[in-house]
């Protein structure tokens, strides 16, 4: 149970730091970065409030849970389609 806890800690900081840069970045775009974003504030609540929830969440019921792992593979999954959800955000230019 430690060492799930331990990626999903560890995954959750992934997706809260690098989730929002993959997704505004942009290679042909002349400083790199997608301006102006259509969905920027959703994209900075997804990342600054739904990933760190998720996370938490994740890790209090692996050892709450009786069937912790089950809660963390559920957590895991969560946490990716956020990351998903933070691409999808970051692709609308306004």
């Amino acid at each position: 149970m430690a060492l799930l806890a331990v990626v999903v800690l560890l995954f959750g900081a992934f997706v809260h730091v690098f989730g929002p840069l993959l997704a505004i970045s942009c290679s042909s775009c002349q400083d790199g970065v997608r301006s102006p974003l259509r969905f920027g504030e959703a994209l900075f609540a997804v990342s600054a409030v739904a990933v760190p929830l998720t996370t938490l969440g994740t890790v209090v019921a692996l050892f709450a849970a009786r069937r912790g792992a089950r809660a963390g593979g559920i957590g895991l999954c969560a946490l990716l389609l956020l990351l998903l959800a933070e691409q999808l955000l970051g692709q609308f230019t306004g």
